[in-house]
């Protein structure tokens, strides 16, 4: 991952509170008049400035390889911020899961807990090198799981969710990855688990081959 912070005149009026939020990043593309869009995760927030964490990749596309070259001083355009996907605080355990791309947002939603949350967060990365602990509340349990082919092994994050001893009380239930191994866990934690649907946000940060659209 790669952090980079982004501030100046066009901060002002970029509302207060969003870290987990997302941005569009906007990448002018020489044979079209309508920029390529990027999403990312508001990571951290302070009053004039918010850090973005982007996913290095050996063959990336243009939004990671102007990440790889940013310099201080460089201009981006953008737009957002939208609200970030809070989990339910009142909630009696939590569990937050993904997988890389999906880090930001888990970092910063376990960041927010109330100081006495208890659960569990189970994470997905790429290598051992990834591993970045959030700063977490002492009772909940962080579990990160190594897959060197994201996307591809798609049954180690659900299988890992599927083995957990489910604790007793109402939970609230965070979760994003990639777009087969995200059905398989709607599907486990809606019908299976049967959280309710008001305490549960489940989305597909990416899909295996396909490009970001919009």
């Amino acid at each position: 991952m790669w952090r980079l912070t982004l501030g100046g005149a066009g901060m002002a009026g970029f509302p207060r509170g969003y870290a987990g939020g997302s941005i569009k990043l906007l990448f002018s593309q020489p044979t079209s008049s309508r920029p390529l869009r990027r999403t990312y995760t508001v990571r951290q927030q302070s009053a004039k400035t918010i850090d973005i964490d982007v996913v290095r990749h050996a063959h990336g596309g243009p939004a990671a390889r102007w990440a790889e070259q940013a310099t201080i001083g460089d201009r981006i355009a953008a737009s957002g911020p939208a609200t970030p996907k809070r989990l339910n605080h009142d909630a009696d355990w939590f569990l937050l899961t993904g997988d890389m791309p999906a880090l930001p947002a888990i970092g910063a939603a376990i960041e927010a807990l109330p100081s006495n949350a208890r659960g569990r967060a189970i994470i997905e990365v790429i290598d051992r090198a990834d591993i970045y602990p959030p700063d977490a509340p002492p009772g909940l349990q962080i579990e990160w799981l190594i897959n060197p082919n994201p996307g591809q092994q798609t049954n180690l994050l659900v299988d890992a969710v599927r083995q957990m001893i489910w604790p007793p009380g109402m939970p609230s239930v965070w979760a994003a990855c990639e777009f087969r191994a995200m059905r398989a866990l709607k599907t486990h934690l809606r019908d299976e688990r049967k959280v309710n649907r008001a305490r549960l946000y489940i989305a597909s940060y990416w899909q295996l081959g396909q490009p970001e659209v919009g």
